[in-house]
This record gives structure tokens, C-alpha cells and sequence, in this order.
């Protein structure tokens, strides 16, 4: 069972989230937050999966309630819940440690696979939210000479750029789990990335992102 907290300051998007949820056999509300505040306690409380964060709440907003929730909880993933108006705070929030982004318009089963991507170590984005990091990327190098990289890590990387998780990308290329982790380690020192989502920006910006 997934265990999720829901963070946003409008009760009735709490509501809806949660009736969501629960309506997945897989998936369980395990509480809710107002604020920034209340996502931070809650989490250090009830030590969900995954945080489904509101980026705009008053007081400590969603990016800053990310970046304290995934210092002190490494495991928990923190999945951002965004509009088209919100570019703002989707930088700060992959500066945090966000494993992931998805328009708060996005069809309900998006929204569920993605808490189950998030779990998995995937990192699930909107296609939308991608194209406009894309546009305004940032602290992500431009790769020289794509020559640096192997076919076989071109192929992770524009897998990883469609969001899949270990798991899936080694069952896709027919390899262990181990060989896609050493893979992504290689992508990532090689990309100077931090995380699975700048490095899936990175492939867009460098043209290796499939789709």
C-alpha cells in the first residue's frame, strides 16, 4: 500500500485528491496539509511514500516544504502539483529535491501513475511542465560533444526523460535493474545532473529525448 500525504491550502483540492486516491486499491491517504508547516510536521508524523505538494500555500510555501521534507526524509518522494502560472516555483522546487512534477489538470490515472512512478524511483513529469523547464532550464550544462555518451546511456537517458523508472527501463532494454542504476550513475557524473529530473531535462536540451 502507497501511503500519501496531500498538501494544498484549498480543502476542496484536498478532497478531490483524496477521493482519488482512495479510489486505487494500491493507494492510501494517510493525511492532509494546509500549509507548508503542516506538510513538514505530518511528514516527520506519519512518514508517507509520497508527498503530493502544492507549490503555492501560504505561509512556507511548496518549495520550501520540499527542500525541509527531503532533507530530513530522504525516502519520502515529493511530487509537485502545479498550474501553467507557476514556473516561479517549479525552479525552487527542483532546487529542493522534487522527484517529480504534474499539472493539476492532468487526467486522474496520470495523477496515479504517477504517485506509483515516484515510489518506483521514477521520475514523473507532465510532458506541459517539461517543455517549460525546457524553455527556461536552468543550473543544467549543455552538452558539448553528445559523443560523451554511449548508445546504450543515450538509450537510459531518453528513457529516463520519459520518466520511467529503474524497473521499467530495465525491463524495456532486457537488462538487470543493477546495470540500469550503474547506467544512470554514469549519466549523471557525466551530465554534471544532480537528480533523475534535471538529467531528464538535460536530455530534451540536448536533443536525446525520445518523442
Amino acid at each position: 500500500m502507497i501511503r500519501v500525504l496531500v498538501a494544498d491550502d484549498q480543502q476542496l483540492v484536498r478532497m478531490g485528491l483524496r477521493m482519488l486516491c482512495e479510489s486505487a486499491g494500491d493507494v492510501r491517504v494517510v493525511g492532509e496539509a494546509a500549509d507548508g508547516v503542516e506538510a513538514v510536521a505530518l511528514t516527520g508524523r506519519l512518514g508517507p511514500d509520497v508527498v503530493l505538494m502544492d507549490l503555492r500555500m501560504p505561509g512556507l510555501d511548496g518549495a520550501a516544504a520540499t527542500e525541509r521534507i527531503v532533507a530530513a526524509h530522504p525516502s519520502t518522494r515529493v511530487l509537485a502539483l502545479t498550474t501553467f502560472g507557476d514556473d516561479d516555483h517549479l525552479y525552487p522546487a527542483l532546487a529542493a529535491g522534487a522527484c517529480g512534477f504534474l499539472l493539476k489538470s492532468a487526467p486522474p490515472g496520470d495523477l496515479l501513475d504517477a504517485v506509483r512512478k515516484a515510489v518506483a524511483g521514477g521520475t514523473p513529469f507532465s510532458q506541459e511542465v517539461l517543455g517549460r523547464l525546457v524553455g527556461r532550464a536552468v543550473s543544467v550544462r549543455a552538452v558539448a560533444d553528445p559523443g560523451d555518451l554511449t548508445p546504450r546511456e543515450r538509450e537510459v537517458l531518453a528513457l529516463v526523460a520519459a520518466g520511467l523508472s529503474n524497473q521499467e527501463i530495465a525491463a524495456r532494454l532486457h537488462v538487470g535493474v543493477t546495470t540500469v542504476k550503474t547506467h544512470v550513475a554514469a549519466l549523471l557524473a557525466k551530465t554534471d545532473c544532480s537528480n533523475r529530473v534535471r538529467l531528464a531535462v538535460f536530455a530534451v536540451r540536448a536533443g536525446l529525448a525520445s518523442g
